[in-house]
Protein backbone atom coordinates (compact mmCIF):
# COMPACT_ATOMS: atom_id res chain seq x y z
CA UNK A 1 0.00 0.00 0.00
CA UNK A 2 1.32 3.45 -0.89
CA UNK A 3 0.01 6.91 -0.23
CA UNK A 4 0.59 10.22 -1.93
CA UNK A 5 -0.29 13.57 -0.41
CA UNK A 6 -2.85 15.44 -2.51
CA UNK A 7 -3.37 18.44 -0.21
CA UNK A 8 -1.20 19.77 2.59
CA UNK A 9 -2.52 21.60 5.64
CA UNK A 10 -1.77 24.94 3.98
CA UNK A 11 -3.60 23.93 0.78
CA UNK A 12 -6.61 22.68 2.77
CA UNK A 13 -6.75 26.03 4.57
CA UNK A 14 -6.63 27.98 1.29
CA UNK A 15 -9.41 25.82 -0.16
CA UNK A 16 -11.58 26.29 2.95
CA UNK A 17 -11.27 30.07 2.63
CA UNK A 18 -12.13 29.90 -1.09
CA UNK A 19 -15.20 27.77 -0.39
CA UNK A 20 -16.30 30.15 2.39
CA UNK A 21 -15.99 33.11 0.00
CA UNK A 22 -17.98 31.28 -2.69
CA UNK A 23 -20.75 30.62 -0.16
CA UNK A 24 -20.80 34.31 0.85
CA UNK A 25 -21.00 35.39 -2.81
CA UNK A 26 -24.09 33.25 -3.35
CA UNK A 27 -25.83 33.49 0.05
CA UNK A 28 -24.75 36.86 1.56
CA UNK A 29 -26.27 36.94 5.06
CA UNK A 30 -27.33 33.25 5.34
CA UNK A 31 -30.69 34.14 6.93
CA UNK A 32 -32.48 31.72 4.58
CA UNK A 33 -29.59 29.26 4.24
CA UNK A 34 -28.83 26.15 6.27
CA UNK A 35 -25.55 24.24 6.33
CA UNK A 36 -26.02 20.48 6.73
CA UNK A 37 -23.00 18.27 7.39
CA UNK A 38 -23.53 14.73 6.18
CA UNK A 39 -22.59 12.28 8.94
CA UNK A 40 -20.02 11.21 9.74
CA UNK A 41 -17.20 12.82 7.72
CA UNK A 42 -18.99 15.91 6.39
CA UNK A 43 -19.44 17.27 9.90
CA UNK A 44 -15.76 18.24 10.26
CA UNK A 45 -15.87 20.26 7.04
CA UNK A 46 -19.22 21.85 7.95
CA UNK A 47 -17.99 22.91 11.40
CA UNK A 48 -14.79 24.30 9.94
CA UNK A 49 -16.70 26.34 7.33
CA UNK A 50 -19.12 27.69 9.93
CA UNK A 51 -16.21 28.80 12.13
CA UNK A 52 -14.47 30.47 9.18
CA UNK A 53 -17.63 32.27 8.09
CA UNK A 54 -18.27 33.57 11.61
CA UNK A 55 -14.74 34.42 12.73
CA UNK A 56 -12.97 35.49 9.53
CA UNK A 57 -15.90 36.88 7.51
CA UNK A 58 -18.27 38.11 10.26
CA UNK A 59 -21.28 36.15 9.01
CA UNK A 60 -23.43 35.52 12.08
CA UNK A 61 -26.36 33.30 13.07
CA UNK A 62 -25.45 30.48 10.71
CA UNK A 63 -27.70 27.47 11.11
CA UNK A 64 -25.73 24.21 11.09
CA UNK A 65 -27.19 20.75 11.33
CA UNK A 66 -25.99 17.18 10.96
CA UNK A 67 -27.78 14.57 8.89
CA UNK A 68 -27.40 10.82 9.38
CA UNK A 69 -28.12 8.96 6.15
CA UNK A 70 -27.27 5.43 7.32
CA UNK A 71 -30.73 3.91 6.92
CA UNK A 72 -31.58 5.91 3.80
CA UNK A 73 -28.73 4.33 1.81
CA UNK A 74 -29.75 1.89 -0.92
CA UNK A 75 -26.93 -0.46 0.13
CA UNK A 76 -27.35 -0.46 3.92
CA UNK A 77 -28.54 -4.08 4.03
CA UNK A 78 -25.74 -5.35 1.78
CA UNK A 79 -22.98 -5.01 4.33
CA UNK A 80 -22.02 -8.05 6.38
CA UNK A 81 -21.14 -5.94 9.41
CA UNK A 82 -23.69 -4.31 11.71
CA UNK A 83 -24.28 -0.66 10.92
CA UNK A 84 -23.59 2.07 13.41
CA UNK A 85 -25.91 5.00 12.94
CA UNK A 86 -24.81 8.53 13.72
CA UNK A 87 -27.03 11.18 15.20
CA UNK A 88 -29.12 13.56 13.14
CA UNK A 89 -29.20 17.00 14.72
CA UNK A 90 -31.39 19.44 12.81
CA UNK A 91 -33.16 21.62 15.36
CA UNK A 92 -34.65 24.19 12.97
CA UNK A 93 -37.16 24.27 10.14
CA UNK A 94 -35.93 23.31 6.70
CA UNK A 95 -39.17 24.39 5.00
CA UNK A 96 -38.50 27.05 2.31
CA UNK A 97 -34.81 27.36 3.26
CA UNK A 98 -31.79 26.89 1.02
CA UNK A 99 -29.95 23.79 2.19
CA UNK A 100 -26.27 23.26 1.51
CA UNK A 101 -25.19 19.64 1.94
CA UNK A 102 -21.56 19.41 3.01
CA UNK A 103 -19.44 16.27 2.67
CA UNK A 104 -15.73 15.55 2.49
CA UNK A 105 -15.62 13.35 -0.64
CA UNK A 106 -18.11 12.97 -3.48
CA UNK A 107 -17.55 9.47 -4.82
CA UNK A 108 -20.45 7.47 -6.32
CA UNK A 109 -23.19 9.97 -5.44
CA UNK A 110 -25.14 7.45 -3.38
CA UNK A 111 -24.61 9.30 -0.08
CA UNK A 112 -26.02 12.48 -1.60
CA UNK A 113 -29.00 10.61 -3.03
CA UNK A 114 -29.62 9.27 0.47
CA UNK A 115 -29.31 12.77 1.94
CA UNK A 116 -31.88 14.08 -0.56
CA UNK A 117 -34.34 11.47 0.71
CA UNK A 118 -33.49 11.96 4.41
CA UNK A 119 -33.84 15.77 4.40
CA UNK A 120 -37.48 15.47 3.31
CA UNK A 121 -38.31 14.35 6.86
CA UNK A 122 -37.56 17.93 7.97
CA UNK A 123 -39.62 19.82 5.43
CA UNK A 124 -39.38 20.97 1.83
CA UNK A 125 -36.33 23.15 1.16
CA UNK A 126 -36.57 25.90 -1.45
CA UNK A 127 -33.35 24.53 -2.95
CA UNK A 128 -30.45 22.20 -2.23
CA UNK A 129 -26.79 22.70 -3.12
CA UNK A 130 -23.78 20.46 -2.61
CA UNK A 131 -20.36 21.45 -1.29
CA UNK A 132 -17.53 18.90 -1.19
CA UNK A 133 -13.86 19.13 -0.40
CA UNK A 134 -12.91 16.39 -2.91
CA UNK A 135 -14.78 15.54 -6.10
CA UNK A 136 -13.83 12.10 -7.47
CA UNK A 137 -15.28 12.89 -10.85
CA UNK A 138 -14.75 9.57 -12.65
CA UNK A 139 -16.44 7.42 -10.02
CA UNK A 140 -20.09 8.44 -10.20
CA UNK A 141 -22.93 5.91 -10.22
CA UNK A 142 -25.58 8.64 -10.19
CA UNK A 143 -25.81 11.97 -12.06
CA UNK A 144 -24.87 14.14 -9.07
CA UNK A 145 -22.41 17.03 -9.30
CA UNK A 146 -21.20 19.49 -6.64
CA UNK A 147 -22.06 23.19 -6.73
CA UNK A 148 -18.89 23.96 -4.76
CA UNK A 149 -15.76 21.82 -4.90
CA UNK A 150 -12.42 22.15 -3.24
CA UNK A 151 -10.41 19.96 -5.58
CA UNK A 152 -11.15 17.48 -8.35
CA UNK A 153 -9.29 14.20 -8.06
CA UNK A 154 -9.02 11.57 -10.74
CA UNK A 155 -8.79 8.48 -8.55
CA UNK A 156 -9.30 5.21 -10.39
CA UNK A 157 -9.85 1.52 -9.69
CA UNK A 158 -8.85 0.63 -6.12
CA UNK A 159 -7.44 4.06 -5.23
CA UNK A 160 -8.96 5.70 -2.16
CA UNK A 161 -9.05 9.32 -1.11
CA UNK A 162 -8.54 9.87 2.62
CA UNK A 163 -9.37 13.24 4.16
CA UNK A 164 -7.73 13.90 7.52
CA UNK A 165 -8.89 16.62 9.89
CA UNK A 166 -6.88 18.12 12.74
CA UNK A 167 -9.81 17.49 15.11
CA UNK A 168 -9.99 13.79 14.28
CA UNK A 169 -6.68 12.51 12.86
CA UNK A 170 -4.34 15.21 14.19
CA UNK A 171 -3.60 16.86 10.83
CA UNK A 172 -5.32 18.61 7.95
CA UNK A 173 -4.35 16.70 4.81
CA UNK A 174 -5.75 14.71 1.91
CA UNK A 175 -4.08 11.52 0.70
CA UNK A 176 -4.47 9.27 -2.34
CA UNK A 177 -4.00 5.69 -1.17
CA UNK A 178 -3.17 2.84 -3.54
CA UNK A 179 -3.50 -0.79 -2.44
Amino acid sequence: MSQKILLTSKEVNIILHRLACQLIEKHLDFKDTILVGIQPRGTFLAERLKTLLEQDYQVHDIMLGYLDITFFRDDFRRSGKPLEANRTNINFLVEDKKVIFIDDVLFTGRSIRSALTAIQSFGRPSGIELLVLIDRRFSRDLPIQPDYRGRQVDAINDEKVKVCWEENEGEDAVYLIRN
